[in-house]
């Protein structure tokens, strides 16, 4: 469950910056490689984010299993 959040949302993440990039032709390589890291830095946080979730919901339920 957890990995089908993830690739939806990568998905999503790479739509919007290839809408992005598409946009902005004109804009630096400099740019566009700032606007990569940041938008791997979000889904890096968001991916991190939804494993702690997942995770806390498996451990509660395996406490409420005991």
């Amino acid at each position: 469950m957890k990995n089908v959040f993830k690739f939806g949302f990568l998905g999503l993440v790479l739509s919007v910056a290839i809408a992005a990039c598409n946009n902005t032709a004109s804009q630096s390589e400099e740019t566009a490689d700032s606007l990569t890291n940041e938008i791997e830095s979000q889904v890096d946080s968001v991916t991190d984010s939804i494993d702690s979730i997942g995770s806390r919901a498996i451990d509660s339920l395996d406490s409420l299993a005991q």
